[in-house]
């Protein structure tokens, strides 16, 4: 059974420096509003998971799981430290970076003049990073070979939103992420001369193109603007999970 007692990291300490540490975080929801996870996984300076967390949030949405994700690593961890956060939602990353002095200017208002969704989750995030060194680093989801602690952190949180039970841990007993299967590449066949087709992706034979907004795939995970998404089924998503949700 998963312990849920679990004590905030320490810092490492070698030879009196004290190192960065390395952690990931995820939210997940079933159905988007739907049941909804969060999770961290804390690791030392190298990379080597040591801790993790994981926690349910009722019925909500995938981004209050991320937020939640992420105020919930950075109260795990020493502010003293240094901090790389590693996420696969651009939208976390940018709520609390790039957006953040604008919305603040604007009144915790929108370029369009809106409400911004999630304020006092994005403020609370706010003040846990006031005088720290964090670094944010993206890294793309349900990857072959893809960022271990990531994949780590969203298996527990999708566990979390599964069970709606919290789970905590250490490296001996790690959730395992699910296997990820390389999708094969497909051979074209040959076509008579002078005749066309239209660009397609590798993922189902779909069409890919920019997202005019940013919205959710069927795995739980968002995408921006601009991002190349294809069509699957009646929604949305990422070509790389268009094969196992089509």
């Amino acid at each position: 059974m998963p312990r849920t007692d679990i004590a905030p990291l320490r810092p490492d300490i070698i030879e009196g420096m004290i190192e960065r540490v390395i952690a990931a975080c995820d939210g997940a929801a079933k159905g988007n509003p739907g049941p909804t996870g969060w999770a961290f996984v804390i690791a030392n300076s190298t990379g080597v998971p040591q801790r993790w967390q994981a926690g349910p949030l009722g019925h909500s949405t995938n981004n209050i799981g991320e937020l939640t994700a992420l105020e919930q690593l950075l109260a795990a961890t020493d502010s003293t430290v240094p901090l790389e956060v590693r996420l696969d939602s651009t939208y976390t990353r940018d709520a609390v970076t790039k957006w953040l002095a604008g919305r603040k200017r604007n009144g915790w208002k929108t370029a369009g003049g809106k409400p911004v969704a999630n304020r006092e989750l994005i403020q609370r995030i706010d003040r846990l990073l006031e005088g720290r060194d964090v670094t944010f680093v993206y890294v793309a989801a349900h990857q072959v070979n893809g960022d271990r602690l990531n994949a780590i952190a969203d298996k527990a949180a999708s566990d979390a939103a599964r069970t709606q039970q919290p789970a905590a841990g250490t490296a001996v007993d790690l959730p395992v992420p699910d296997l990820v299967i390389a999708k094969p590449s497909r051979a074209r066949a040959s076509r008579p001369s002078g005749s066309s087709a239209s660009q397609r992706t590798s993922s189902g034979g779909s069409r890919s193109l920019s997202a005019r907004f940013s919205g959710t795939c069927p795995c739980s995970r968002t995408y921006a603007k601009g991002e190349r998404i294809v069509k699957i089924g009646k929604t949305w998503g990422h070509p790389l999970c268009a094969g196992a949700y089509s």
